[in-house]
């Protein structure tokens, strides 16, 4: 094989590499929960019933940019953390135990305590009440 023709179908395999890590990137991003929702009086409201299948639901409040991961506990409380890197604002995304920053690689436990630097603060936790079957998440 001529070096021109060992470049060409090296790169060539690479690409393809390369390719199915993002796609499978992407198609693991598509199956997660995302319930979109208002929010009124700095509220926002979701139904108790989200969580029949799964005790992590990523709540999408219109108008506000980043999402909230609201988790249900054992004891039948909701805890809802703002999921934005407190390093630098960057979107997070869920993992098996908790958030990833895909920016700078700062990692949160499902309590929004760091796990991994660069962040130094925990994630912003919003108080939850239930009422009527509804979860409310106080923004104030």
């Amino acid at each position: 094989m001529e070096r021109r023709d060992f470049i060409k179908q090296s790169c060539a395999l690479c690409m393809i590499a390369a390719a199915g890590a993002v796609i499978s990137n992407l198609s693991s991003c598509a199956t997660l929960p995302v319930y979109q929702t208002a929010i009124n009086n700095q509220q926002v409201t979701v139904p108790t019933s989200l969580f029949d299948k799964g005790n992590l639901q990523i709540v999408q409040p219109k108008g506000l940019f980043y999402n909230i991961a609201l988790n249900k506990e054992a004891d039948g409380s909701y805890t809802a953390l703002l999921l934005r890197c407190t390093h630098a604002d960057n979107q997070l995304i869920t993992t098996g135990n908790g958030y990833k920053c895909n920016l700078h690689g700062s990692a949160f436990d499902k309590e929004g305590h760091v796990t991994v630097g660069p962040a130094e603060k925990p994630l912003r936790k919003y108080p939850t009440e239930i009422n009527n079957g509804q979860i409310i998440i106080h923004l104030t």
